[in-house]
């Protein structure tokens, strides 16, 4: 139970933890100053939300989002969701291999080289089907992790590690909802995937918990070490960099290869979304239906996302806010037999 609920745990930090949390967009976009509390109230809010999707598929046995959807929202707005769910994660894994081949830039490799390395890697990855997701996470995001909570620990350590935990100034606690609704649409479908492989209901509470303290004290620790750096994040596109100012150029280097980790698993968790929804229809190996999947995507690398992005990420922002507030009140409408969350 506990190796199984591990395994799901780091799963779901692979899903969230993206290019975008990784560098530290996300986290700056979203929290700052007077954060807090929204940092405490995001870990029991994303604590909830995966608890919730986790039950509703070991119940369905889900193999795909469709099952937990339609508990969620009932049947028209199903349909709804599915086509969203399908462009959110088909456009969002297109513009992760535009950046994987992008960061591998940084030393050298061609942009086109860096595409192929990524797009290759990723179908490699699902010879071993959903098996081969878990395993990669389960060895990737251990030392992604460590990596950069070492490095957060390190610039604090060098700055005081002066934390302001100041109860009395947390005006930004409504962004808790916020950040935690623009991870719910990859997560539903990742953990919709594995309904039919969680054998025992303490994996899912293993899972859920672990991942929420996780990601957290994680959030919690970078988002105050970039309020250290805040006079310098808005020179960098990429956050994280502030805080490596001064550090030698092969931690550069280093957290280079971490932000293409992030970027990797976020592809990854894509295209398991992905495969599994187009499973349904067409009975292939995964590893075929990823190379498929990506030769569709490797051409569209090319376009500029920004103006399609400027409308489809708000336009997710309100779907998943409503999905976010189905998630949370789906304990209250259905008491889980009796019991909202396990004793």
């Amino acid at each position: 139970m506990w190796l199984s609920g591990l395994k799901w745990m780091f799963l779901i930090i692979g899903t969230m933890i993206g290019a975008g949390y990784a560098s530290g967009r996300e986290l700056w976009e979203f929290f700052g100053n007077e954060s807090t509390f929204a940092i405490f109230l995001f870990a029991i809010l994303f604590f909830i939300c995966t608890y919730v999707i986790m039950k509703i598929s070991y119940e369905k046995k889900s193999e795909s989002y469709i099952p937990v959807l339609r508990e969620l929202m009932g049947n028209r707005l199903t349909k709804l969701y599915d086509g969203m769910i399908i462009l959110y994660l088909f456009s969002t894994t297109v513009i992760m291999i535009a950046g994987g081949g992008a960061t591998l830039q940084a030393v050298h490799i061609p942009y086109w080289y860096g595409v192929i390395i990524i797009s290759s890697l990723l179908v490699l990855l699902f010879v071993w089907g959903i098996n081969g997701m878990t395993s990669m996470n389960a060895m990737i995001i251990p030392v992604l992790i460590t990596f950069l909570v070492g490095t957060l620990f390190v610039f604090q350590w060098t700055s005081g590690f002066s934390i302001q935990l100041d109860f009395g100034k947390q005006h930004n606690w409504p962004s808790a909802f916020t950040f935690t609704a623009l991870n719910i649409l990859p997560l539903v479908a990742v953990l919709s995937a594995i309904g039919n492989k969680i054998q025992h209901k303490g994996e899912m509470f293993i899972a859920s918990l672990g991942s929420a303290i996780i990601l957290g004290f994680i959030s919690l620790l970078y988002n105050e070490s970039l309020l250290k750096v805040a006079h310098d994040v808005m020179l960098y596109e990429i956050p994280l960099f502030a805080i490596l100012k001064n550090y030698p150029y092969f931690m550069v280097l280093v957290m280079s290869g971490l932000l293409w980790a992030a970027i990797y698993t976020t592809a990854a968790s894509g295209i398991l979304g992905l495969c599994t929804r187009v499973y349904q229809y067409i009975k292939l190996p995964f590893w075929l239906l990823a190379m498929c999947l990506l030769l569709l995507m490797i051409p569209l690398t090319t376009i500029g996302f920004s103006k399609l992005i400027s409308i489809l990420y708000p336009l997710y922002g309100v779907l998943n806010l409503y999905i976010l507030a189905s998630i949370l009140l789906y304990p209250i409408a259905h008491r889980f037999d009796g019991q909202s969350l396990p004793k």
